[in-house]
């Protein structure tokens, strides 16, 4: 279970069952640098093993990685987006991807596990960081890649307004990164950062992919 408050997540969790089918609609709108975003995930994915994708959502990232790892774990908490997730599996033919509901903090899976996690555009929505991290460090094996692609809401000044009228319409964020914050904010939990780049578009997205230290 998770240490969060019930009422949390049950908030949190009301919210993307409520906007699983308008998703990817509203990827549109602020969706510019996915395609940037994709091409550098599969390509730190290239043959990988085993993958882990935490926050799979409607299965955007989850169908672009599939055909260059082994085999993908997808999870969401969501119902709803995981009902969204495996139709658009199913309907893609995709054979090597298993989803599952799963809370970040309460993932399931035997330590040191997975060859790499993704966790893409989520950690803005975690409300305890350090514990999501934690959560993700546990089941990825030493030196594995952890890859966290993330809207950094205050990287513009663009970007700051629309993160403020987001939230008036119930938008769950916890916190609002820049490229700096989101790379300072992991590299203090033990991660090595060995690749970042900032996507422009109407949200910034940072990519960041690395390692953690094993000394720590």
């Amino acid at each position: 279970m998770s240490s969060l408050p019930t009422s949390i997540n049950d908030r949190d969790r009301s919210y993307w069952n409520r906007h699983a089918r308008n998703y990817d609609r509203s990827m549109k709108l602020i969706g510019k640098p996915l395609p940037r975003m994709l091409s550098l995930t599969r390509e730190a994915l290239a043959g990988a093993g085993e993958v882990l994708e935490v926050a799979a959502g409607s299965g955007l990232v989850t169908v672009a990685i599939a055909s260059v790892a082994r085999r993908v774990v997808a999870t969401d908490y969501a119902e709803a987006m995981v009902s969204t997730l495996q139709q658009r599996v199913a309907e893609a033919a995709i054979q090597n991807v298993e989803c599952r509901q799963a809370d970040l903090y309460a993932l399931d899976f035997s330590p040191q596990r997975f060859d790499a996690v993704v966790a893409a555009n989520v950690l803005h929505l975690v409300p305890d960081l350090t514990a999501a991290i934690a959560a993700l460090r546990r089941v990825l094996r030493p030196q594995g890649k952890l890859i966290v692609p993330t809207f950094c809401h205050d990287e513009t000044r663009s970007s700051w307004f629309v993160s403020r009228a987001l939230a008036i319409t119930g938008f769950p964020g916890q916190r609002r990164f820049t490229s700096a914050s989101l790379k300072g904010a992991l590299q203090a939990q033990g991660l090595h950062v060995t690749r970042q780049e900032l996507i422009p578009g109407l949200i910034p997205i940072t990519y960041l992919e690395g390692a953690f230290d094993i000394a720590r």
